[in-house]
């Protein structure tokens, strides 16, 4: 008789970027329990109440279990593996041959960042068939930051937050986004960390240091006028400045014109919080500034003001020093990517936007998806007929939803594999199941995006896999194999793949399953690489020649929104209201969880957040239906009333379909001039009662 003994195994949560190290319990072969791992250096035990619940997520009723095949009725109807795949492969290789192999395009999510291997093996197998077009969160979402700090820096360092004085939280709420960053935040503050916030929210963490409570979309001047001050002051370090930058003086003579008080009328902020924000910040010994995931991304001014904050953190030394930012060694890993079926060929939409494809002979994979509509709906530039979706909710996530679900409707094909049926799933020809991270056995790393680490371990599977669930990577070797791509897919376990994954890092699958289960350090963080710059100048170029041949701006400017009240005064008297999308809650990871009870029973309906005055100004009450409008646009939530939103901003929560989703109201043409990205936040809205 099998006993009923409950077993703990180290592991991770991956259901969002940071990776956290978990102890699972596994009972009778199901996950019952989940807790945070003390000793993973990250997030050392703590974990959000999201993870607590996958074991709720895992089980959950309308769990994708078996392929579907839509039917005639616009229903679905259960098929086998080797149905789904001879006929999803046939179909493919039916509309290369009659369009050619970039009529096929490719999304991933944001699952595709924590388990990298659904994105390689995208990569790997959109490379064997041939096509440009591979499209991922990316394209919108976090790129813009990892560019500016590159062509800043030749590298993408990464935040030391637990050997700071002092700490700048940009747009940035870990308690929503980033418990364990919340959590060492607190602990610091007990030991005199000086914290600086800059939101157009007050989130819980702003009432521990100081707070400037910016007008959405300014943070590009503010970044400015804190230049300003700092050269003004002479608090920048000089010695580090003339030994490892180039272009200071320029920018000294640059920002003569963001003064703290110009920056303090556009900003809606008295001029000495500026100043004496940028005052603590530079006269820390060590300091370092968290961004937010991608709040900060979508506006005009977004690519300039990531380069706005490198520069804050070069001009004052800290970078590559104990307490900024650091470069952290990546894993060896063998590269999947197989370029020669789309070598040459730039994937939609980056045309227009040569820095975003590429700079210094380093090439993005992503293609730009604001295009795709005219390419499907009009076939311009040319026709694409088909897309292959892994852990993507596009239809929801991308903006103007309702250009991408007129999209997905008139493909030829569409191929969905995720846990659950989105509105994306909905729309498609097959939906395909896939495993969850406790159902399969992979290597987790966890980089992070803030405070990330050179720290690897397993991610185990420790229960069978509800129904027929298949991970993402075999999904793509198996249909590759169909297809007559045998010798690129060579991997049939989970097991096999780890080997090969493994084999250049030195590392090996016993290493880490036997002597290390907690995981193990692959490399440590680097605080001696100023002398190994990897810029064309060998240098931290403040002054970008990057940029400026590209006809760019060479240094950051200030550009107003294009939807503001002083851009657009007349458009803002009939839709007063500055539309913040995003907003982030606990409860939630972007569409996942509001299918589990106790999470949906917290926060049943989609939010409008409003500070009391503008609840007062519209006549509104907690909880009051309305309908939140463009000029072009309405969906429909309910009112959420907090002193700690900004008066004049209505705080619109993410993550919700249908009249509910917030990418209804959001427009998808290009805003920010280097990386194109849409203008997903700081548009003019306004709140009617239903």
């Amino acid at each position: 008789m099998e006993s009923s003994e409950t077993k703990v195994y180290k592991t991770v949560c991956m259901m969002c970027f940071q990776v956290c190290g978990i102890n699972a319990h596994v009972k009778d072969g199901r996950l019952v329990k989940v807790e945070g791992m003390e000793e993973h250096p990250f997030n050392r035990g703590v974990i959000c109440e999201r993870g607590r619940r996958m074991p709720d997520w895992v089980y959950a009723a309308d769990r994708l279990k078996y392929p579907l095949k839509r039917n005639s009725s616009g229903g679905f109807d259960r098929i086998s593996w080797d149905q789904a795949l001879e006929e999803i492969g046939q179909k493919l290789l039916d509309i290369k041959d009659k369009h050619g192999a970039k009529a096929v395009a490719l999304s991933v999510g944001s699952k595709g960042a924590e388990d990298f291997q659904i994105s390689a093996f995208a990569q790997r197998w959109r490379g064997v068939f041939g096509t440009p077009n591979y499209f991922s969160i990316e394209a919108h979402c976090f790129r813009s930051r990892i560019m500016a700090r590159q062509l800043t820096m030749g590298m993408y360092p990464l935040s030391d937050p637990d050997n700071s004085e002092c700490v700048i939280l940009w747009g940035h709420n870990p308690d929503a986004s980033e418990p364990p960053l919340a959590g060492r935040i607190n602990k610091l503050l007990e030991q005199g960390l000086k914290l600086i916030v800059i939101d157009p929210v007050r989130i819980p963490l702003a009432k521990k240091g100081m707070f400037l409570q910016v007008r959405p979309g300014t943070d590009d001047i503010l970044a400015l006028a804190m230049i300003n001050v700092i050269i003004n002051d002479g608090l920048y370090d000089r010695e580090f400045i003339e030994k490892h930058t180039l272009g200071f003086d320029k920018l000294k003579e640059h920002v003569k014109e963001y003064t703290p008080e110009r920056a303090a009328v556009v900003c809606d902020i008295p001029a000495q919080d500026i100043i004496y924000a940028a005052r603590v910040f530079a006269g820390a010994k060590k300091a370092c500034i968290e961004e937010s995931i991608c709040v900060l991304d979508h506006h005009v001014n977004a690519f300039q003001f990531h380069r706005a904050v490198a520069l804050l953190m070069v001009i004052t030394g800290n970078v590559n020093t104990p307490g900024g930012w650091c470069q952290n060694p990546f894993m060896r890993l063998p590269d999947l990517r197989v370029v020669d079926g789309y070598a040459g060929q730039m994937p939609i939409g980056c045309k227009d936007y040569p820095i975003f494809h590429g700079f210094w002979g380093m090439t993005s994979p992503y293609g730009r998806q604001w295009d795709l509509p005219e390419a499907i709906l009009e076939e311009n530039p040319y026709p694409v007929k088909a897309f292959l979706v892994n852990g993507s909710n596009m239809a929801a996530a991308w903006p103007d939803s309702d250009a991408f679900v007129a999209s997905l409707k008139k493909l030829d094909l569409v191929v969905v594999m995720d846990l659950f049926m989105t509105q994306t799933a909905r729309l498609a020809h097959y939906v395909l199941p896939a495993s969850s991270n406790p159902e399969r056995l992979g290597l987790a790393m966890n980089y992070g995006l803030t405070g990330g680490m050179s720290y690897c371990l397993l991610n185990r599977r420790i229960i069978e896999p509800v129904g027929e669930c298949w991970p993402d990577w075999k999904f793509f070797a198996e249909l590759g194999r169909k297809m007559g791509y045998e010798s690129y897919f060579p991997w049939k376990t989970d097991e096999e793949l780890l080997d090969f994954l493994l084999e250049p890092s030195g590392i090996t699958r016993e290493q880490l399953d036997v002597e290390h289960p907690s995981g193990m350090w692959f490399g440590q963080r680097s605080y001696h690489m100023n002398d190994k710059i990897r810029t064309p100048s060998g240098k931290y170029e403040i002054y970008s020649q990057t940029l400026a041949d590209a006809g760019y701006d060479p240094l950051p400017r200030y550009v107003e929104c294009h939807e503001s009240p002083l851009s657009t005064p007349e458009l803002f008297k009939k839709y007063p209201l500055i539309a913040l999308t995003g907003y982030r809650i606990k409860e939630y990871v972007g569409w996942q969880y509001r299918n589990i009870p106790p999470m949906r029973h917290a926060v049943p309906d989609a939010r409008v957040v409003v500070h009391p005055l503008t609840a007062k100004e519209y006549g509104l009450d907690e909880g009051d239906a309305v309908f939140v409008e463009t000029p072009q646009k309405q969906i429909r939530m309910k009112v959420h009333v907090s002193d700690d939103m900004r008066p004049g901003v209505a705080g619109i929560t993410h993550g919700w379909e249908g009249e509910q989703n917030e990418n209804v109201l959001t427009k998808r043409y290009p805003n920010d001039p280097v990386t194109g990205y849409p203008a997903m936040k700081n548009f003019a809205c306004r709140i009617r009662k239903v």
